[in-house]
């Protein structure tokens, strides 16, 4: 499963609005940019109390990453 897909998928199950979240993928060399868009009201379940979401997410994206010798930045936009 591709990176994007994975992210994705993850964060649908997670909001109450499922239909607007939106991944953008940004490929570099080695590192690759996901920019993550979800409706307002869901931004607060995404990151979690104190964050522990957000990082949870971050951990499996890299882990999924590092099988292809990626690193992965995961961003939060509004």
């Amino acid at each position: 499963m591709e990176i994007r897909a994975l992210a994705e998928y993850i964060v649908k199950a997670l909001v109450d609005y499922p239909e607007q979240v939106v991944v953008r993928e940004t490929k570099g060399i080695s590192t690759t940019v996901l920019e993550l868009g979800v409706h307002e009201a869901d931004i607060g379940k995404v990151i979690g109390k104190k964050g522990v979401t957000i990082t949870a997410l971050r951990t499996i994206l890299s882990a999924a990453a590092g099988k292809a010798k990626r690193s992965i930045i995961l961003e939060l936009t509004e």
